[in-house]
């Protein structure tokens, strides 16, 4: 039987809804999700598999001007997507036609000589009688292979964005496992899910300024707990009182949550111990920033 394969790079400015898009199609969450924009930081792999295909899906940052070395650092993850892969999936928001980070997205794609599938997001949030003129106006701007509008977030319209992308896949072999869906390992993904909690538990930069690093994940001698031990860095001693909370209310708050979804992710009793560390202007020093997997 016939298999087909190929790498996707997911591209888009920021919470257009890539991860949230990558998470619906592989069915699983492997990317974190959160209403603040600029979430994603690192290139995270999706593996997609069918009886007769294997789709590896790359969700990368949101593409924006850069201010500091990390973001110059997330932009730089996302761009270089572009000569890795067969095809680019830009996610553009439905609500954001002309905006300044879709402009800045709109000009490097335009001299990107690979197909680039535009999946229009968030159509649960505008009347079809509005869609049809946004699709008009990025229609206007650049030559997609085709213009497919979805909601990420109730899953219509993905039948057809993934039948149109399996259609662009090309002969060849698997490139992983058929019963892979990432080859992010286990570190990653800890720290990844502690992340997120700081974006939902904190205000203002904090979430921005703080980073996640897992020092160690253990079972106990008995197999019945999984002992993980992560720092939570930050820029200044501010922020860290802050997230500490008063009398640990906060932190324990973000273990509690990240402590949840970690037991689901691994099918077992977690044991999570959070501690939180100065790392003085991180996010600005590249070598702090290479440290903590930047």
């Amino acid at each position: 039987m016939a298999f087909f394969s190929g790498f996707i790079g997911i591209v888009g400015p920021p919470n257009a809804g890539k991860s949230t898009l990558m998470n619906r199609i592989i069915g699983s969450k492997l990317s974190i999700v959160s209403p603040k924009p600029q979430t994603t930081r690192n290139r995270i792999t999706g593996i997609w598999n069918g009886s007769d295909f294997q789709i590896v899906f790359f969700d990368t940052p949101g593409i924006h001007k850069t201010k500091t070395y990390l973001h110059s650092s997330m932009v730089n993850s996302a761009t270089s997507i572009f000569n890795e892969v067969d095809i680019i999936l830009a996610v553009l928001d439905v609500n954001r036609v002309s905006g300044e980070e879709t402009r800045l997205l709109l000009r490097l794609l335009r001299e990107i000589p690979k197909p680039v599938v535009a999946a229009l997001n968030k159509i649960d949030k505008v009347s079809r009688e509005a869609l049809l003129p946004v699709i008009s106006a990025f229609r206007s701007e650049m030559d997609f292979r085709s213009i497919i509008p979805v909601s990420a977030r109730s899953g219509d319209g993905i039948d057809v964005l993934t039948g149109e992308l399996k259609m662009m896949l090309s002969l060849g072999e698997a490139f992983f496992p058929l019963d892979a869906k990432s080859d992010n390992n286990e570190y990653f993904f800890v720290s990844e899910i502690i992340r997120e909690k700081l974006f939902y538990n904190l205000k203002g930069e904090i979430p921005y300024s703080s980073a996640v690093t897992v020092e160690s994940i253990e079972e106990n001698e008995s197999g019945s707990l999984l002992n993980i031990n992560a720092k939570i860095h930050v820029e200044t001693e501010s922020q860290k009182i802050i997230v500490v909370g008063r009398e640990g209310r906060v932190i324990s708050k973000i273990g509690t949550e990240a402590r949840r979804e970690l037991e689901k992710y691994f099918g077992m009793k977690i044991y999570l111990d959070l501690f939180v560390r100065v790392e003085k202007n991180w996010t600005k020093d590249s070598r702090a920033m290479r440290r903590l997997g930047y």
